[in-house]
């Protein structure tokens, strides 16, 4: 059988029918070349997977020297884009934050031992960290907070004197909140404004950040507070000024929820643990010390059972909340018209409880 070259290729110049005769042969080359370049790469992933080196010329090419590297917890190497990954899943986890501004608060009160709120209770300190969103899109989702301000000041007791209770250990009965043992600054409290004046130096520190209208004390951003345990909102100010807002959130009740999903998951799967997390049974009652050991966090800073740094202990909480992708929000009932016993009008002691 014999083959010939079709008759318009014949007629066709000499160069065209070179070129055309070698087209093949070309693709077919080009085909083997391709292939092993691609047997070669493999060979190599497969010598690098078994813990050999690429050599130099490759390994410059793979990854370039100015890639900085990081140890991660189990000691691996991660590289800046592992590292981005990692921050682009972490952005997908973010909550969808209803409220804008955090009022982190926790008042010390004059109080005696096993008496609960039968014995007329005053606030003696009033201090609150002023928590907002650094990353708030415009859908609403965030997980990064700040404090932006804080406002501390003491208040002096009207049925009591600080520097005359009874007692070297005063603490509430109701289950959470405590006093200082012995108020280390009884003069400063018994020589401070009342708690009245107080509230309204408060209310000029909310219309500064432009949480509160000056005129009508309406509310011109979604903020509540926040506290260990309903307590101090709920139980102390009464009754509740109309402008103070009666959104409050247990950051306890949070980090309980939070510390129980967390159990949850380590049981599934105990290579998930984070670091710092711990058993502990779900119900029991966490300081603000093991809150913070629950979530990993460093130990308590300051001095335990100063308000103030109760309050920015409190403020670490809700920040590693947040960061955690937890949706802050009320969840605790405020009551405004509630009265204790000793309660006259506007909340001043009646004349029966003094001594």
């Amino acid at each position: 059988m014999s083959w010939s070259l079709p008759a318009a290729l014949l007629s066709s110049p000499p160069l065209l029918q070179h070129a055309i005769l070698l087209l093949p042969s070309a693709l077919l080359a080009y085909i083997l070349i391709t292939l092993g370049r691609r047997l070669r790469a493999c060979e190599a992933d497969t010598s690098i997977a078994a813990g050999g080196s690429l050599p130099a010329e490759a390994s410059s090419a793979t990854a370039p020297p100015s890639i900085p590297r990081t140890k991660t917890h189990a000691g691996s190497l991660q590289t800046t884009n592992d590292i981005h990954s990692d921050s682009q899943r972490d952005m997908i986890k973010r909550a969808k934050q209803p409220y804008d501004a955090f009022l982190v608060l926790d008042v010390e009160a004059t109080c005696v031992q096993g008496a609960g709120f039968d014995y007329p209770n005053e606030i003696i300190e009033w201090p609150v960290c002023l928590l907002r969103w650094k990353d708030k899109d415009y859908k609403g989702k965030a997980r990064e907070l700040e404090v932006v301000d804080e406002f501390r000041s003491f208040a002096s007791p009207r049925f009591v004197p600080a520097s005359q209770l009874p007692g070297q250990g005063r603490r509430a009965n109701h289950g959470a909140h405590s006093c200082d043992s012995r108020m280390r600054m009884q003069d400063q409290v018994d020589t401070a404004p009342s708690f009245p004046e107080v509230l309204d130096e408060f209310r000029k520190f909310l219309e500064k950040h432009e949480l509160i209208d000056p005129e009508t004390g309406r509310r011109l951003t979604r903020f509540c507070f926040c506290s260990d345990g309903p307590y101090d909102i709920r139980d102390f100010v009464i009754p509740v000024p109309t402008w103070l807002t009666w959104d409050v959130m247990d950051v306890r009740r949070v980090v309980g929820e939070c510390h129980a999903f967390t159990s949850a998951t380590v049981d599934r799967d105990a290579q998930r643990r984070p670091a710092g997390a711990f058993p502990l049974p779900r119900r029991v009652a966490l300081s603000i010390p093991r809150q913070l050991l629950a979530l990993g966090l460093e130990p308590f800073e300051g001095r335990q059972h100063s308000g103030i740094d109760d309050t920015r202990n409190i403020a670490r909480l809700v920040i590693e909340l947040a960061r955690r992708g937890w949706k802050l929000e009320p969840n605790t009932p405020i009551n405004p018209n509630r009265r204790w016993p000793w309660m006259g009008k506007r909340g001043k002691v009646l004349e029966e409880y003094y001594p």
